[in-house]
């Protein structure tokens, strides 16, 4: 039976399908400002006339190859093509400036397909276990979740705890303005119906991250990346032998971002700067973070496209999208006839299983696909010179932001946030903790305000917070996160005393 569903994902149309929707999901997603999330959502009326598998694999394969294909932009411009990307500017852009673009681009299409892999072999063999991981989860254990993530503000400060913090309750201010999450009162709206639906995480993440780079690449002379005398082609020797060193941190990111996956409202950002902090602390080289280290770049990379099929978990068994690209998938499910729920896999294995195999296959079609892109889009980005460079990013980040919601308001608030993102840069303060803050911030309010609400209701607010077996996991972990540098610096002096 299974061999039959595998052969069904091998023919001809499902192969061609799972091809060119890679590939159109890496170019939407190298460009910034347009997500996985958009490339879905503009693609998926053309997938209407196909049989419900050969749909289900083409957008499977738009899905898993827009994640990917935000490092272009990550990597070549400091620009994080997708919010999943954010991670990947830390070390990947710092490659880059030293010549080693082509290197991190390989690093970077090698990561994403054995995480995607991953993720797709839990979606296929798991997904009911998994399913109930999520369903355990309540609005307090996603209150600890976003507070995990906030102790990564010190992974992300770039040597400055203080001014990561600054940035990161910049960020946690910005996700305050507009219509409260829950009770719906209004803040910081200044009397302008403008903010009243808040700020935008595409609309922060391209003027915090693109508007800058554009006034640096406007006001610097020198060229915008280190031009190689030599040419190297895909360097996949070297990647791959990277890449096996770090194995370990490569399945460890891959495992994580699987599981992150499957918790709605978290996804591609929360993983990827998760698995990165964690790379961190586990690494021999932490002090090299952030200065062009291939692991932070591995880490961000194999743990997004891992969410990929972390995601569909949820969405196919529950019927709960874990991110809005599963909310659009499930939504073409339904066009379709698919009826989620746990009789999926007996009453209709047919199609689900033929779509878990396509989602595989177009995993590793992002390869070949991958590797030949990131060559074009590097070669392409060193040669073009910034009088045209310049201009054409900043078309891309406007058209990005209004694309949005069509909204040419959230345009002037892009470019406001970027030049107050540029100032702070100035100042020492980084971007990613700002959007740190600017992510985790509604998860936190909401699922504060749902628990304290249950707790009160209950007469145990205090139980709710601190009586659940997985927050109390959650809450010690993020309290290792927190002292693990000073628990490690602390044995580090130790030891040499007592050899003394």
């Amino acid at each position: 039976m299974i061999l039959e569903h595998l052969a069904a994902s091998l023919s001809v149309a499902n192969l061609l399908l799972a091809l060119a929707g890679v590939t159109a999901g890496t170019v939407i997603g190298a460009l910034p400002g347009l997500t996985a999330t958009m490339a879905i959502a503009v693609l998926t009326p053309l997938t209407f006339t196909l049989e419900p598998s050969s749909a289900l694999i083409a957008l499977g394969a738009i899905y898993t190859g827009g994640i990917y294909g935000g490092c272009y932009a990550a990597i070549l411009i400091n620009t994080p093509g997708t919010p999943s990307s954010i991670a990947t500017t830390l070390d990947g852009f710092p490659m880059a400036k030293r010549g080693d673009g082509d290197l991190a681009l390989t690093l970077a299409v090698l990561a994403s397909v054995f995480g995607g892999i991953v993720g797709a072999l839990a979606l296929l063999f798991i997904s009911p276990l998994l399913a109930k991981v999520a369903l355990a989860f309540g609005p307090v254990e996603y209150f600890w979740l976003a507070i995990l993530g906030l102790t990564l503000v010190a992974a992300l400060s770039e040597g400055s705890l203080i001014k990561g913090l600054i940035g990161c309750c910049f960020g946690l201010l910005i996700a305050l303005v507009g219509t409260a999450i829950v009770g719906g009162d209004t803040r910081f709206v200044f009397g302008t119906t403008t903010l009243l639906g808040g700020v935008d995480v595409i609309v922060g993440l391209i003027g915090l991250f693109c508007i800058p780079v554009l006034i640096d690449l406007v006001a610097t002379p020198e060229a915008h990346l280190k031009m190689s005398s030599d040419v190297r082609g895909f360097r996949l020797k070297e990647a791959l032998s990277i890449a096996w060193k770090s194995k370990w941190n490569m399945l460890r990111s891959s495992a994580l971002g699987t599981i992150i996956g499957i918790l709605p409202a978290a996804g591609g950002p929360v993983a990827s700067l998760i698995a990165y902090a964690e790379a961190r602390r586990a690494s021999k080289r932490p002090q090299n973070f952030g200065k062009g280290e291939p692991d932070g770049l591995i880490a961000s990379e194999s743990a997004n496209n891992a969410t990929v099929g972390g995601g569909l978990i949820p969405t196919l068994t529950l019927g709960i999208p874990g991110t809005p690209a599963d909310a659009i998938i499930l939504g073409a499910l339904l066009v379709h006839g698919v009826r989620i729920g746990p009789n999926l896999f007996s009453n209709q294995s047919s199609i689900v299983y033929t779509f878990m195999f396509g989602l595989i296959i177009a995993t590793i079609m992002m390869l070949p696909v991958g590797l030949i892109l990131g060559r074009y889009f590097y070669r392409s980005i060193i040669v073009i010179p910034k009088a045209i460079l310049a201009p054409g990013i900043a078309f891309l980040t406007i058209l990005g932001t209004y694309a949005v919601h069509n909204n040419i308001y959230e345009v002037w608030l892009m470019l406001g946030l970027g030049g107050v993102g540029w100032i702070l840069q100035k100042m020492g303060v980084p971007p990613a903790p700002i959007v740190l803050g600017l992510v985790l911030g509604p998860i936190a309010e909401q699922g504060f305000v749902q628990a304290w609400l249950i707790g009160n209701a209950t007469g145990n607010v205090l139980g709710m917070f601190f009586g659940r077996p997985i927050s109390i996991a959650i809450i010690c972990v993020a309290l290792l996160v927190l002292f693990y540098p000073a628990i490690t610096a602390r044995f580090a002096r130790r030891v040499p005393d007592e050899g003394a």
